[in-house]
């Protein structure tokens, strides 16, 4: 089943990306495993930006756990992008983001998903609480949309 397209509007951080030769596949356009790197450049992007996160010295970490996308428009280089990133969910140890990626210039989505975040001690590998500077720091992010509450 096809998702309602998200829109601007529907995010309140935005990280640009500039695509890459690279990214692109032997048809032409941004290859499907590239779309799941800008997800999670952005997402790691607004942790670190907004909410202090260090993941080289933190002793909590976010491990993703899983991530979907649909892919709604082609993508290609060299385009300007830029990935919107909204909190779906803020749970005990997890944060479950909401993502699109929007073409310049472009209020509809050309591809949008999630990914989710455990955090967990750095060297056991359990599940841990996400600290409470964080979860106050993210709070203005979370998703206004009803869909995603």
């Amino acid at each position: 089943m096809k998702p309602d397209t998200k829109t601007r509007e529907q995010y309140a951080f935005f990280f640009p990306i500039q695509t890459r030769w690279a990214d692109n596949d032997m048809y032409g356009h941004v290859n499907n495993v590239t779309y799941y790197s800008y997800f999670d450049s952005a997402a790691n992007a607004l942790l670190m930006q907004k909410a202090g996160f260090e993941p080289k010295r933190s002793p909590r970490i976010g491990l993703v756990v899983n991530s979907t996308c649909h892919f709604l428009q082609e993508l290609s280089y060299p385009e300007m992008i830029e990935v919107g990133v909204a909190i779906q969910k803020i749970g005990n140890s997890s944060l479950i983001y909401d993502l699109a990626i929007f073409k310049n210039n472009q209020n509809l989505a050309a591809a949008q998903g999630q990914v989710v975040h455990v955090f967990v001690d750095r060297i056991t590998r359990q599940n841990c609480p996400i600290p409470d500077s964080i979860r106050e720091a993210l709070q203005p992010y979370k998703s206004t949309d009803s869909a995603c509450a």
